[in-house]
């Protein structure tokens, strides 16, 4: 999904490294739930988009997917 600034605040909870890839992930929470920021750095003017909003149990397992290279 597009980035929805449907959050006013996001925390980030964890993040991988925006200094090794020009992809760059976040994990990160706001309202009670969580979701994954991404962010694309390989063109002139940086992409973002993020996951929906899931609860915690399914949000870490996402994003342990995603660190694991089992995301989809």
């Amino acid at each position: 999904m597009r980035e929805t600034r449907r959050s006013v605040r996001a925390r980030v909870v964890a993040h991988t490294c925006d200094h090794c890839a020009p992809l760059a992930y976040e994990l990160c929470a706001s309202g009670g739930l969580l979701f994954v920021r991404r962010t694309d750095r390989t063109a002139n003017t940086p992409e973002v988009r993020e996951a929906e909003r899931l609860p915690d149990p399914q949000a870490r397992r996402l994003w342990m997917d995603l660190l694991l290279g089992k995301a989809r």
